[in-house]
């Protein structure tokens, strides 16, 4: 009796043996046929096979998701197909890009109005937990919105910290974008092949998209992040992150960009800051104690300590443009101008040192000129600035307009160019510091 049901058991683990590996068989024949099918662009005869995967086959290939997400959105546009693949996809193939699908499914339901708000920013959640860097930019945006509008009354220490990750990560992002268009383009004399000038597009849009995330996130926080909020949560959790880096580098970071340095708490966080992490960033902050306490000897050689320290030329840029707008701030334009210059060095599509050139140009109009014609001039030569840092850097696409408008708005009128006995298109040398020759032109009016 023993022998005939082991015999059985036997047979039965073979047939069902056979079974799968028919089944097996059958899957990998469609899923053949679907995948040339579809290469060839024949859609509509794909998608019996591309079914037939869905239902039987799914943990075969995640290119059933793949290339079946055109099938449904753009061939079938079926909603319910659309969300099976999206769903279907995360269970069988969590580990495939999981941000980025989740990212994506989220930009197609609210492109066909297909879940609620909470829904959305639930999914958007699980994409910025496991990966805010394969996010799309849209949806890193919405993802700080939601946290905004939930947080900021309650706890808007979690927004701040939302805030930071997510401008890390855009900041990340934009280094990368930043390499990849410089190495592309640092030899004006060479010819793009057409897979080069492709790929310096994709960056260019990225970029440019990435630029008017961190805008739309610096106008969305600074509602929030005032003086009076900042001052009293800092005061609050000092003594529990005194010797966390992170949270200090965060905070005197705030403290900065908000303005908050009079307050006594600021040279706190930058001294523990400098103390709990020597690096290149708590010594350009210290540097900023040590001028406010007079000490400017002392600010120049922690700022050169800093910059010395640091080994990435973006990052290299980005502290000698830092030490300009210190040296703005004070007056310095001159200063100010040589910094900027010595940050383009560093990186020469870098828009915010062109359009920091363009910011002390603008400050010496009433200084630069004898006559109405000669000051209204100086904004000829902050135009041009402002133009440069449009034309080099996608990411200041969204800022680097409106200084554009502005300095061209100012710019002699068609009447005080007559006036002074000059014709547009002419060279004009401006006077003190800038001493820049540029083009005459007029506003338009």
């Amino acid at each position: 009796m023993k022998k005939i049901t082991f015999l059985l058991a036997a047979f039965m683990l073979l047939a069902t043996a056979k079974t799968n590996g028919q089944e097996n068989q059958e899957c990998i024949i469609k899923y053949n046929l679907f995948k040339g099918d579809y290469l060839s662009k024949k859609y509509n005869e794909s998608f019996d096979n591309w079914m037939y995967l869905m239902d039987n086959c799914k943990d075969l290939s995640v290119y059933i998701y793949k290339y079946g997400s055109t099938l449904a959105e753009d061939v079938k546009k079926s909603p319910a197909l659309a969300k099976r693949v999206y769903e279907q996809r995360l269970q069988y193939f969590p580990d495939k890009d999981p941000a980025k699908v989740h990212s994506d499914y989220a930009t197609y339901l609210i492109k066909n109005k297909l879940a609620t708000d909470d829904e959305i920013f639930e999914l958007l959640e699980k994409a910025y937990k496991i990966s805010p860097q394969d996010m799309g930019a849209k949806n890193i945006y919405r993802y700080f919105q939601g946290v905004t509008d939930k947080y900021k009354d309650v706890n808007p220490q979690k927004v701040f910290d939302t805030y930071d990750d997510v401008l890390e990560s855009v900041g990340e992002k934009l280094d990368d974008y930043t390499k990849k268009i410089n190495d592309l383009t640092k030899d004006s004399t060479k010819t793009l092949s057409n897979k080069e000038k492709r790929y310096l597009r994709i960056y260019t849009v990225n970029s440019k998209a990435l630029g008017q995330i961190e805008s739309g996130l610096d106008a969305m926080i600074s509602e929030i992040a005032t003086c009076e909020r900042l001052i009293p949560i800092y005061t609050r959790d000092f003594e529990t992150f005194k010797n966390d880096a992170v949270w200090l580098r965060r905070a005197v970071s705030r403290m900065f960009n908000k303005g908050c340095q009079e307050d006594p708490l600021f040279e706190k966080l930058a001294k523990a800051y400098a103390e709990a992490t020597p690096s290149p960033d708590s010594y350009s902050f210290y540097a900023g104690i040590l001028e406010k306490n007079g000490d400017s000897k002392g600010a120049a050689d922690m700022r050169e300590k800093a910059f010395q320290l640091e080994t990435d030329p973006l990052k290299k840029a980005k502290y000698k443009l830092q030490f300009a707008e210190a040296a703005l701030k004070r007056g310095q334009l001159s200063k100010a101008r040589s910094l900027a210059r010595e940050s383009l060095s560093f990186n020469p599509n870098y828009g915010k040192a062109y359009l920091l050139i363009g910011r002390a140009y603008q400050t010496s109009v009433n200084n630069c000129g004898d006559d109405e014609f000669e000051k209204r001039m100086v904004y000829a030569a902050a135009l041009r600035q402002a133009q440069k840092a449009y034309s080099v850097d996608p990411s200041v696409s969204t800022v680097a307009p409106k200084y554009i408008r502005n300095y061209r708005a100012n710019l002699p009128s068609k009447k005080v160019i007559f006036t002074a006995g000059k014709s547009e298109g002419q060279s004009h040398t401006i006077k003190c510091w800038i001493g820049e020759t540029v083009k005459i032109q007029s506003s338009g009016k």
